[in-house]
């Protein structure tokens, strides 16, 4: 039996609140991708794949391809997205030996999950020839919230798998480490960016 990630479960929640936190940063998330311009999209750790549905869903012209390490995982975001996204089980490191280049890579609600958050930035550098966007939960606000809603209450509302904690200033002092920052646009309880090669 396959769990529910806990992606699938905010993208598919039913509370109206959580619904319209999605949208708006679905939202920006697609504004960003617009004012980039950019013709080849990679989304590293796409899951099952509702970011990509949506930027499909508002056709920005752009080839979109999505890779994830979980097997279910794929197998949703192929089932979603059909022949509008190449969805492939690979990590990240796999890509850098193929040597093909996206305009924007983005990388959506992954980094708080990987021990080395830092050892993706060179990696991310070079699988772009442009743009990156990326986003993590703000805290400690998002914490706060999960505690006022009585989630995740034994870890004082930290998501279990969650294993670095930004603020917005601190991520934004992580990005700028290997990229120049565009734009932070306003999506709490997030922090997204959206960056370029220095």
């Amino acid at each position: 039996m396959t769990m529910t990630s806990s992606n699938q479960t905010k993208h598919e929640s039913k509370n109206p609140v959580q619904r319209r936190l999605i949208r708006r940063f679905h939202t920006a998330a697609i504004a960003m991708l617009r004012r980039t311009g950019a013709r080849t999209i990679l989304d590293l750790g796409c899951g099952e794949g509702f970011v990509l549905a949506e930027i499909a869903n508002h056709n920005l012209g752009a080839e979109l391809t999505g890779i994830d390490r979980s097997p279910h995982a794929v197998l949703s975001a192929r089932s979603r997205l059909g022949s509008r996204a190449q969805i492939d089980q690979a990590d990240a490191r796999d890509l850098l030996e193929g040597g093909r280049r996206y305009d924007c890579v983005m990388m959506l609600e992954v980094l708080e999950h990987i021990p080395d958050p830092a050892a993706m930035l060179p990696i991310l550098e070079r699988l772009t020839t442009s743009h990156l966007l990326l986003s993590v939960p703000r805290e400690p606000y998002f914490c706060a919230i999960n505690l006022l809603r009585g989630k995740n209450v034994r870890c004082w509302g930290n998501d279990i798998d969650h294993v670095n904690h930004w603020s917005q200033n601190s991520f934004r002092r992580f990005a700028e480490l290997r990229f120049d920052i565009i734009e932070m646009p306003a999506v709490f309880p997030w922090t997204m960016i959206l960056a370029k090669k220095k």
